[in-house]
């Protein structure tokens, strides 16, 4: 039998968050995402799910089984990409208190790109191409 294709239709990424509210911040008011489900349980919120255009990402308050000191983010990074003009969404970030990895700038292979690093050290770079 020969090799077969996955023919996904989009990833939806889950991130484990120290502080599920300040992950909130930063993800909604920054850079510009939306809540699109909420999970509670006892009153306390312990996961949500963000859409960003097609893009979706889930974000989960981390219930430190593994220790508070478990390292995240290393070794990862998303990149989204988006037809938008980049600078009024690196400005949103920066009021919601953001501190760009750099400007706004081209990629040594021509498309415009800012990157951040959320407050769990998981990195974005959003792109106007692939």
């Amino acid at each position: 039998m020969g090799k077969v294709s996955l023919e996904g239709r989009g990833i939806a990424p889950g991130l484990t968050t120290n502080d599920l509210r300040h992950s909130l911040h930063f993800y909604v008011e920054g850079l510009g995402f939306s809540i699109l489900d909420k999970n509670e349980v006892d009153g306390q919120l312990r996961f949500v799910m963000l859409k960003a255009g097609d893009g979706e990402l889930g974000l989960g308050q981390d219930d430190f089984a593994k220790g508070k000191d478990r390292v995240k983010g290393v070794g990862l990074r998303l990149w989204i990409t988006t037809p938008q003009d980049l600078h009024p969404l690196a400005e949103q970030a920066k009021r919601a208190g953001i501190t760009l990895d750099g400007d706004v700038a081209a990629l040594p292979w021509g498309p415009l790109a800012f990157s951040v690093t959320d407050p769990d050290g998981f990195k974005l770079t959003i792109s106007n191409s692939r």
